[in-house]
């Protein structure tokens, strides 16, 4: 299989303002065995005509139709009438870089089954990048650099969500664009993770991801931080979580009080530590906060961080390295 076919899915709604250089990326890859499932979510601007006349003069793209609503009923829909032995992903407001399907086939050959081939990104906006998502984005080409990306899964999605490539088996195994949760990239990360797709090491930049204000992953409540929270307690709980361990939340601050809610909802037994003195003492929940000192009494600990403070994670990541724990075995931050 030294030329497969890629099949790239892509859902929009109402992007008539980028979905041209979009296409237009795609159309000018260097690779050029690719098909398009490119998917319309009703939209109410010229969106789908325009796709429709880039359709009509390049027969690799395919337009259809969401008979549902939302972006996980659009991607079934393209995924079910794809037939590429390699699937990816894109955004219609996002721009590819030229060789970026290249390179992806390229390190999925070369690794084979059992991988996800990655590569870093970029952000770009009219109005200028903010501080929050250039942090992102260091982040995560730091990751993708190593391909050390799962080490750090539980802060925020390590996988950008249109910058990814697998086989068409390993995708079925992980159970495709199935499941309804959201954030789905997150979500999808989380499977790559659980099913043992293997994140292969990418240097460079493929992908060029735009920012701006009414974007979906900014303005729906998918993609509200509660959804953030759950998602990742689900999957700790479900894959790394050790009950011959103590776990401990960090934290006290709203992110930790909504992870505790959670915990004593489920059941689960769990300490609860922070640096607030007018905290420490009181009763939340059913579970009395102490000092961190308290943590030099317990052994065989598993700690959630839900520390949101940058300086405070730093001192913490320290403190974890001189115990000489291990992330993810013994500690995740939440953050």
């Amino acid at each position: 299989m030294q030329t497969p076919l890629v099949s790239i899915l892509i859902p929009f709604k109402n992007t008539e303002n980028y979905i041209t250089n979009c296409l237009t990326s795609i159309i000018k890859q260097s690779y050029s065995r690719w098909e398009l499932l490119i998917v319309d979510d009703h939209s109410t601007d010229h969106s789908f005509n325009i796709v429709e006349k880039f359709a009509s003069e390049d027969h690799r793209i395919k337009l259809l139709k969401n008979p549902g609503s939302g972006i996980i009923d659009a991607l079934r829909l393209a995924f079910q009438h794809s037939q590429g032995d390699f699937i990816t992903r894109m955004d219609s407001d996002d721009v590819m870089r030229l060789n970026k399907i290249e390179v992806l086939v390229e390190n999925l050959l070369t690794y084979g089954k059992q991988h996800v081939a990655l590569g870093k990104v970029h952000y770009f906006a009219e109005s200028g990048i903010k501080a929050g998502y250039k942090s992102y984005e260091v982040w995560l080409n730091d990751l993708t650099e190593k391909g050390s990306n799962y080490s750090e899964i539980y802060k925020e999605c390590v996988i950008p969500s249109p910058c990814w490539m697998v086989h068409r088996d390993d995708f079925l195994t992980c159970d495709a664009f199935n499941p309804d949760l959201y954030p789905e990239d997150y979500d999808l990360a989380f499977r790559f993770y659980k099913y043992g797709l293997k994140c292969i090491p990418c240097d460079d930049v493929l992908h060029d991801w735009r920012d701006y204000s009414d974007r979906t992953s900014r303005t729906h409540e998918h993609y509200a931080e509660n959804h953030f929270i759950d998602i990742k307690l689900k999957y700790f709980l479900e894959l790394d979580y050790r009950q011959d361990k103590t776990l401990v939340i960090w934290g006290a601050g709203n992110k930790g009080k909504t992870i505790a809610k959670k915990l004593t909802a489920l059941n689960i037994p769990f300490e609860w530590v922070c640096d607030n003195p007018k905290k420490i003492g009181k009763d939340i929940y059913g579970t009395v906060l102490k000092p961190f000192r308290f943590l030099e009494d317990i052994e065989n600990i598993q700690s959630i961080i839900s520390v949101a403070n940058k300086d405070e994670q730093k001192v913490i990541l320290e403190y974890m390295n001189q115990l000489k724990l291990k992330p993810i075995q013994d500690y995740v931050f939440f953050c």
